[in-house]
């Protein structure tokens, strides 16, 4: 049976939070609270969010083209076109992860107009080491 190795890249984030940003098992690399561009429009927050889990994939020698799940947060269901629109830039129409998107109210990040916009990812390292 294989390691899980727990990732802090920000230890602010670590004491102040009761998650890993990055939890890596059995060839999947988990990936939680990709946040960016807080208080910008959605389509920015999407950018950031996605951005954010750019760079942490990046930490483990992983891509956005790995991501073979996500679980996309948003304040306003309403908002799901432009997310896809950024969704279709960013990953490419043929490498798009499976999806499950959630409204939800953000009530601890940003007020009313502040956080809309969360993605919780799954990576598949493969063979990639």
């Amino acid at each position: 049976m294989g390691e899980i190795i727990r990732r802090n890249l920000d230890e602010q984030t670590a004491k102040e939070y009761a998650y890993s940003e990055i939890v890596e098992a059995g060839g999947f690399v988990f990936l939680t609270f990709c946040v960016g561009n807080v208080g910008q429009s959605v389509e920015m927050q999407v950018h950031g969010a996605l951005d954010h889990m750019e760079q942490r994939l990046k930490t483990v020698g992983l891509t956005l083209q790995d991501v073979v799940k996500v679980d996309v947060l948003m304040k306003d269901p309403w908002n799901i076109p432009p997310m896809e629109k950024v969704f279709r830039e960013r990953f490419g129409e043929d490498h798009l992860p499976a999806r499950k998107t959630i409204a939800t109210e953000f009530a601890h990040r940003g007020g009313e107009n502040g956080l809309q916009v969360q993605i919780d990812a799954i990576a598949y390292r493969g063979n990639k080491e």
